[in-house]
């Protein structure tokens, strides 16, 4: 045993010596420092894009925001949607930065933010009135094109719309309304699907109605507003509304039945320019009101002047009117323009994708 013992401990002689450090000069003052790690970088901190933008674009926004996420690492997109003239005036009112503003009206831009808080922008998409619905809707398999306006007045039918002070969708919606009376040769929708069930009122003038919508006060029973369009989408698909004007692109967008209506009264065709302009809205604007005229449905983008991130927000636009924005654009029901059309000063980065009118 004792030989075992020995010949144990003559092993794990050698094994240290041929395991031993090899000695060096010692370092003056080593046996006292603290090793030091070798320094990393630290992470690089997020940029944060933030895009106001109609409801209405939700659903193609978040799939230009995962393709520009996924070109851009280190960028994070913020959406941040509304009814149009609300995401206006958080900026031109509130001073709250954006670094992409997008407008279902593109006429708001001009109107609200040139020249002190915007000097371009581009009309980029299009898109139609339609009427959704889904199929606990009640008279959903009698609704048709011809015959909407009288459904919409039978005992019990429940519709509604978005605020016509806050979201572009909502100051159109009284428009169609209003345009359906000469189209059906019925002078008295407006009157009974609107009026009977509202604040809102039509005056006429050298043949142009306009609409007083400033204080709507629905009766929330038969008639529902909301601030925002997309707000009624849960509604009906949950069955409090049978009915919500909307348009095209946010009933394609959510599975949404629809009808879509005559050209002639829809807001979707440059063709009846002239006829949309025979009808406006009167909204509530400040201590104040503003006036927007039937016209063709054009959406709008800018770069606020008070983008934090400019060239990100250019960048952002560029995917928008690009070849990933234009497939996404048809891909949701909103047909997109292209080339976009550019007003004011376009972005140098912007022009090669922009008709720049004068």
């Amino acid at each position: 045993m004792s030989t075992f013992v020995c010949l144990i401990v003559a092993i794990a002689v050698l094994f240290c010596g041929c395991m031993g450090t090899t000695e060096t000069d010692p370092v003056p003052g080593a046996q006292n420092q603290t090793p030091t790690p070798t320094p990393t970088a630290a992470p690089a901190e997020d940029v944060q894009v933030k895009v106001f933008h109609a409801g209405s674009l939700t659903g193609p926004f978040e799939k230009v925001k995962a393709a520009f996420e996924a070109d851009h690492p280190g960028v994070t997109v913020l959406l941040e949607p509304a009814g149009s003239v609300d995401c206006i005036k958080k900026i031109t009112e509130n001073g709250k930065p954006a670094d992409v503003l997008a407008s279902a009206d593109y006429y708001l831009i001009p109107e609200m933010m040139v020249p002190d808080d915007a000097d371009w922008y581009l009309t980029f998409a299009k898109n139609r009135m339609v009427l959704t619905y889904s199929n606990e809707s009640k008279y959903a398999d009698e609704i048709t094109a011809e015959n909407w306006y009288e459904i919409l007045d039978r005992d019990g039918v429940r519709w509604g719309f978005s605020d016509p002070n806050s979201d572009p969708c909502g100051y159109r919606t009284p428009m169609v309304i209003q345009l359906a009376e000469a189209y059906y040769e019925d002078d008295q929708i407006f009157e009974t699907l609107v009026s009977e069930h509202s604040e809102i009122t039509v005056t006429e003038a050298d043949g142009v109605y306009t609409i007083h919508t400033a204080d709507p006060k629905p009766d929330s029973t038969t008639l529902t507003i909301r601030p925002k369009s997309v707000e009624l989408v849960q509604m009906v698909q949950a069955g409090g509304l049978d009915y919500a004007w909307e348009y095209r692109s946010v009933a394609v967008q959510n599975d949404l039945q629809f009808l879509e209506l005559p050209e002639e009264i829809d807001l979707s065709s440059v063709a009846f320019a002239e006829t949309y302009a025979t009808v406006q809205t009167e909204t509530k604007k400040g201590d104040g009101t503003a006036v927007y005229v039937g016209s063709p449905i054009v959406y709008g983008v800018t770069v606020p002047k008070i983008a934090e991130h400019p060239d990100l927000g250019i960048a952002f636009v560029e995917m928008l009117i690009g070849a990933t924005g234009q497939e996404i654009l048809t891909a949701d029901g909103q047909p997109p323009i292209v080339p976009a059309d550019g007003y004011g000063s376009v972005p140098e980065d912007l022009k090669p994708l922009v008709a720049v009118q004068a």
